[in-house]
């Protein structure tokens, strides 16, 4: 009688077991089913969408009423985000496709930009029309492509879930059919993007932000690591590599980092001038010992042993007992946003974490600014009678044109939150208006 209790027991055990395996089976398999049909519809709902921003920036370039061409104009402008939303839903968070989404995001813009000025009284410029045919030409090119892949994954039944998992194997060789697909089209825009780098849609050429206002001798890779365990505030040398800059680079560094299991660091320093650019340290943090002001001191002291003189504090936040501070530097009282410092300061001992300094060191230079044409009062007409303005500066900003612009920064709040406002110091205009995230510091109170 027991021995046909433990075989029914065992019985109803597998019969549910199996049951249980069946439904995992089932819900696994609709998840799956889910995923691939989320990832078909944004791949063709991509490829549909680049159709349509060809055909638009065709029509563009035919319309010759300005009346006509700016709503033209805001349609690519959708189009683009619509297709960058479609990029965000694919799989390919591993796979580099930067140059495509960076291409969307420059035809947007560029788009965007234009569409909102008034076209009759400032038309399109022999640039901006070259600078259209070119993104004709190149959406005719990705265009093409992603119809190839498209007939590909129809005609061979192929799923977007193989390629997740294509990715995410880094052991298995990268030969999927649609990944090679999608990397052709980044190939074309390379090529697209190397090729016109002063184009108007481009922003910030390449030019404007380059390496060539960099001070100093040349210093030697044992100058460097000398210099790295000051930074890194370590003394074993032992620990640390160095490597330099491979050729095409946009300045000679040398890229030094440390490892001693629980601190770890990494630093790109420029060879001229042995300037740090990029800094991380990684490393535990004990218990809070400094305020955020503290560590803004502590922050100061390093830019300056670093050369970088001539700064002022932008804005500052604290983030899990980790001030972080942004610099701006300053020339006769105005703030020059585009040479900006980043900074992290570790505020159990003031040790500094982190340092960003591309900006700073790309475009740092004398300038020769000009007088301002308005006055403050002046300035203050132009806004918001509801702003309570805080504080105020002389600054100069980088225009949507990417321009330098001479501005009255303008601190003020309306209502519960806290505004910064832009206003052209020679025209008038309003440049720019940001809404902050949460208070400013006030360091004089602290």
């Amino acid at each position: 009688m027991a021995r046909w209790i433990i075989i029914t027991v065992l019985t109803i055990g597998l019969i549910g077991a199996g049951v249980w395996g069946y439904q995992e089976h089932q819900e696994k398999n609709e998840v799956l089913i889910q995923a691939e049909n989320t990832y078909q519809r944004a791949f063709h709902e991509l490829t549909y969408h680049m159709d349509l921003l060809h055909d638009e920036i065709g029509v563009a370039l035919v319309t010759s009423s300005n009346e006509k061409l700016s709503p033209r104009l805001v349609e690519i402008w959708r189009l683009t985000s619509e297709a960058l939303a479609n990029v965000g839903q694919l799989p390919l968070a591993l796979l580099p496709f930067n140059k495509t989404e960076s291409f969307l995001s420059d035809i947007g813009e560029f788009t965007y930009r234009t569409a909102v000025r008034d076209l009759d009284e400032d038309p399109l410029s022999d640039k901006e029309v070259d600078s259209l045919k070119d993104l004709y030409n190149e959406a005719e090119d990705i265009q093409t492509e992603l119809r190839e892949v498209q007939h590909v994954v129809l005609d061979e039944n192929l799923r977007w879930m193989d390629v997740q998992l294509a990715l995410a194997t880094q052991d298995e060789p990268m030969d999927n059919t649609i990944i090679d697909g999608f990397q052709t089209v980044e190939e074309k825009v390379g090529e697209y993007t190397e090729g016109n780098v002063d184009s108007a849609i481009i922003g910030l050429s390449a030019q404007e932000h380059s390496y060539d206002h960099l001070t100093g001798e040349d210093i030697t890779e044992e100058e460097a690591l000398e210099r790295s365990k000051e930074i890194f505030n370590v003394e074993d040398e032992n620990k640390m590599d160095l490597a330099t800059s491979g050729e095409g680079s946009d300045v000679e560094t040398y890229s030094i980092s440390y490892d001693n299991g629980n601190k770890n660091a990494y630093l790109d320093m420029t060879v001229k001038g042995g300037h740090p650019m990029t800094l991380l340290v990684d490393r535990p943090i004990n218990e809070k010992e400094l305020s955020l002001n503290e560590g803004m001191e502590k922050a100061e002291e390093y830019l300056q042993t670093f050369g970088f003189e001539d700064i002022d504090i932008f804005q500052s936040n604290e983030f899990d007992d980790i001030g972080v501070y942004s610099f701006l530097s300053k020339e006769d009282d105005i703030r020059i946003h585009s040479d900006a410092i980043e900074v992290k300061i570790a505020l159990d001992n003031g040790e500094i974490l982190g340092l960003t300094a591309q900006n700073y060191l790309q475009n740092n230079r004398n300038r020769d600014i000009p007088e301002p044409k308005l006055s403050k009062d002046e300035a203050l007409d132009a806004m918001s009678e509801d702003i309570d303005v805080q504080e105020d500066y002389l600054a100069i900003i980088d225009s949507d044109d990417g321009e330098e612009v001479l501005v009255y920064e303008f601190l003020g709040t309306y209502g519960d939150e806290t505004y910064r406002i832009f206003i052209n110091a020679m025209t008038g205009e309003e440049e720019e208006v940001e809404k902050l995230s949460g208070k400013e510091i006030n360091y004089s109170n602290l």
